[in-house]
């Protein structure tokens, strides 16, 4: 069921940092120098980029590579409920918990409370969402600040074949769980809204902590999609006598922020009256580079 309402003038326009010729920087380089090269160059999903580099130019994984992927994905998540939504929610930003990335246990107290582990049916996730334990209080503020169908986008989910063009599909952490049935009937309930998207971190540090996160895929010769803590990351490269000849990267923030893509689609259904919830949804949504939201005039 969907509650996205049809797209109208938008209020607020979309300005996104220029992007980086990525491509520019490594064709030519040697492979090996390339896939050290492009994990320096953002601060943002090092492992993820590593790992698909890696993969896509037919070079070996580095060794522990599964650990660090899973410590990055589970870091972002974290800071995410613990110190950058309550911050921008008025509750004040605390810190991820000390020794989270020594003991699963720790981050699974604190993020699920006494149950340390995610809520396995719809019941048990409304229940989680009303308990005040863990993180549910900040999942329920931001479901409190936006009405069932406010800033939602229903789009369908990326899949192999969508991965590597920008186009607009849902990429993002929410997609990788979308047949998990809590989140399905938090869906159906309230649309694919900003509750849905955050509540779908509970989803992705249970499978870091578990080891259950997706595996990296090469679903043709000379491209890899690995899992990132804001969705898939694909790439795609060619290489010829040990230099890279062609490369091509696709984050979820394309996915996100192509025309008709899910910012727009979100910004389209946030009703005129609750625009001061804009930069809460930008940092829901979590794209990797800037992004700058203007209002239009409505002349």
């Amino acid at each position: 069921m969907s509650f996205a309402r049809p797209l109208s003038s938008a209020r607020l326009a979309i300005r996104p940092a220029p992007a980086l010729p990525v491509a520019r920087l490594v064709v030519g380089k040697p492979v090996e120098e390339a896939a050290e090269l492009l994990p320096r160059l953002f601060n943002l999903c090092r492992a993820a980029q590593a790992a698909a580099t890696r993969l896509a130019l037919g070079l070996p994984l580095a060794e522990g590579w599964q650990d660090g992927l899973h410590q990055e994905i589970l870091r972002d998540h974290l800071m995410r409920l613990f110190v950058t939504w309550p911050a921008r929610l008025g509750r004040g930003a605390s810190a991820p918990p000390a020794g989270w990335n020594d003991d699963a246990g720790v981050a699974a107290r604190a993020v699920f409370g006494p149950a340390a582990r995610a809520p396995e049916t719809p019941g048990a996730l409304s229940d989680f969402l009303a308990s005040g334990h863990g993180v549910a209080p900040v999942l329920a503020r931001i479901g409190g600040a936006f009405a069932t169908g406010e800033a939602a986008a229903d789009l369908p989910v990326v899949s192999p074949d969508t991965a590597l063009t920008p186009s607009a599909v849902e990429n993002s952490v929410a997609a990788r769980h979308a047949d998990n049935p809590a989140l399905r009937a938090l869906a159906n309930r309230h649309g694919r809204g900003p509750l849905w998207r955050a509540a779908a971190r509970l989803y992705d540090i249970a499978a870091c902590l578990n080891g259950t996160l997706p595996a990296p895929a090469t679903p043709a010769p000379g491209g890899a999609l690995v899992p990132a803590a804001r969705g898939l990351y694909a790439v795609r490269a060619e290489a010829r006598h040990g230099r890279v000849t062609a490369f091509a990267r696709v984050t979820p923030t394309d996915h996100l922020l192509v025309p008709g893509g899910v910012l727009e689609r979100s910004l389209a259904t946030l009703p005129a009256e609750k625009a001061g919830l804009a930069p809460l949804l930008l940092e829901i949504l979590d794209p990797c580079s800037p992004v700058r939201l203007e209002e239009l005039d409505d002349a």
